[in-house]
């Protein structure tokens, strides 16, 4: 109390300042206040107390602020550079590895946290290397066998691709002290690249243990299913089946039958889970639903997405909306897709609409195939992040709506932001193409898919292409190109032909279209067939009449 009394006036307002700072600091502040109160900080030299300095570094979000902030620390200590670095890991990933290097200089001992979002800042860096240098830096320091430090680094090499081996051999390591977070990372980093068996191995090994997957694992697992393909499926069915009732392998069963069109034995897994358990999770349901969507039945998608809804104990998801927005937009039902939308927007932050590109991509989709281009354009240019699903969506949706032009031009965009076409691209294109007779452009658009980008044109290529030229007219020309197709053409491309070729007198072009076409429809399309060829060959008798 004597030393308080013999301080000056000065002296007792910093003293009061400073507790009022820290006092404010501990709650919510909005940014113009918060730099208000950064001010007020500074002229009251506050900003030296590290603890007030911690907690002001994690609020700040521009870079400059929290390194000027840690730059007139006098006595600094790791926390704030603990909390700069957690707040950059993610926006800021280099500017977050710059600070490791510059509390090095400071001498200055990194802890388990520094580590741990040092590893989250070098996978977002994209660049392996950073792992390295830290990992390097781990094995000379006291935490080398963290468990907290060491599932930074699993997941850090996770992903990337080359080096999923040194996560396992890491993971093998880290037998003693292994836990569920270590599973997730690791799974997530197979799921990550495709590869599924690898994955689906984890995952019974994880079962087998005695571990139980949280969702975050369970939506890597049914990711990585997506890469199996004809007898892959099969073999793993046959394997899971052996686990009986065990619920988190009932829900990759759930996605599997789906996957092979067993929508029915889905369906009686799924009910059957509902009647046992009671209260199903909402990966469980996601599964379910997108299984109808998958089969081509999108009634009972949203039958059931009604049904969760009315189920008070699971709320959907941005994951459950993807495959609610596609049924949306296989039935063409515009009303639900909008209360769709607006209910994401009530229950889903606007950052995440925003940044979200699967969801960004169903939501164009559904908006284009429901006739209200506004809308997806709306969707599309609020979009922070963009991938060529997105473009193509959008390409696609802009050429079903008589954009065409826009469709195209849309495309020359896609260089800005280092969007690489795929083949669902040129799709879009070339509908675009047919839908306006654009032959010109068809031909460039088709010419390039192989020439300049690499890529095999598929049976949907030249079923788009040989209708541009049949609507053009140019019969012969598009017959060349069925020629010389380097794989079998199929119904769907005689079918091209065949619908809009004008009526002309060459018999041999027409023997070859119906010996194709015929050939390579489907029993079920073949009475189609036939009286498509003589409503033909009415046609030409009457050209040859004349």
């Amino acid at each position: 109390m004597r030393s308080m009394l013999s301080l000056s006036p000065s002296s007792l307002r910093a003293i009061s300042e400073h507790r009022k700072l820290i006092s404010l600091i501990r709650n919510p502040l909005h940014t113009s206040h918060l730099l208000e109160f950064l001010g007020r900080v500074f002229r009251f030299d506050a900003h030296q107390d590290n603890f007030l300095a911690t907690i002001l570094v994690g609020r700040l979000r521009r870079p400059e602020h929290s390194l000027r902030l840690l730059g007139l620390l006098h006595h600094p200590n790791i926390f704030p550079f603990n909390a700069a670095i957690r707040v950059f890991s993610d926006s800021s990933p280099f500017t977050a590895l710059s600070l490791f290097i510059y509390l090095k200089r400071l001498s200055l001992s990194p802890n388990d946290f520094t580590f741990s979002d040092l590893f989250k800042a070098s996978s977002h860096s994209k660049n392996v290397l950073h792992v390295f240098q830290l990992h390097a830096h781990v094995k000379k320091s006291f935490y080398s066998s963290d468990p907290f430090v060491s599932n930074a680094l699993l997941s850090a090499y996770s992903r990337f691709s080359g080096h999923l081996s040194s996560a396992h051999q890491l993971f093998d390591e880290m037998s003693e002290y292994r836990m569920g977070r270590s599973w997730t990372s690791l799974i997530a980093g197979y799921a990550r690249f495709s590869k599924g068996e690898e994955t689906l191995s984890l995952f019974l090994e994880m079962v087998n243990i005695g571990f139980i997957p949280e969702d975050e694992t369970m939506v890597s697992v049914l990711s990585a299913c997506s890469s199996l393909v004809g007898r892959q499926i099969d073999k793993w069915v046959k394997m899971l089946q052996e686990y009986g009732d065990n619920y988190s392998v009932c829900i990759v069963l759930l996605y599997l039958y789906g996957k092979l069109g067993r929508v029915d034995e889905s369906r009686k897994l799924f009910d059957n889970l509902r009647e046992r358990i009671g209260r199903i999770g909402v990966v469980a349901w996601n599964a379910m639903i997108s299984g109808h969507v998958q089969n081509g039945e999108p009634i009972k998608s949203l039958d059931l997405f009604f049904c969760m809804l009315g189920d008070c104990s699971t709320k959907p998801n941005h994951v459950t909306f993807v495959s609610v927005l596609s049924a949306c937009a296989m039935v063409g039902d515009l009303n639900l897709g909008r209360w769709a939308h607006e209910y994401l927007k009530c229950r889903v932050s606007k950052e995440i609409l925003k940044s979200n590109k699967i969801l960004g991509t169903a939501l164009i989709d559904m908006y284009s195939k429901c006739g209200n281009l506004v809308e997806a354009k709306k969707v599309f240019d609020r979009m922070t992040e963009k991938d060529v699903v997105s473009f193509n969506a959008m390409i696609m949706g802009l050429a079903m709506n008589g954009e065409e032009v826009t469709a195209l031009n849309l495309f020359s965009s896609m260089r800005k932001f280092n969007v690489k076409p795929n083949d669902g691209t040129f799709l879009g294109l070339l509908c675009a193409c047919a839908h306006s007779g654009m032959v010109e452009e068809g031909r460039l658009i088709f010419n390039d898919i192989l020439q300049k980008y690499s890529i095999d044109p598929k049976l949907e290529h030249y079923a788009c292409f040989t209708d541009l030229l049949a609507r053009a007219g140019h019969i012969e020309e598009a017959l060349e190109v069925v020629e010389n197709m380097p794989i079998e053409p199929n119904g769907l491309v005689w079918g091209s032909l065949l619908g809009d070729a004008s009526p002309t007198p060459s018999w041999m072009l027409l023997k070859m279209l119906l010996l194709g076409f015929l050939l390579q429809t489907p029993q079920i399309r073949l009475g189609m067939s036939c009286f498509l060829m003589l409503m033909l060959l009415a046609e030409v008798g009457k050209e040859l009449k004349s």
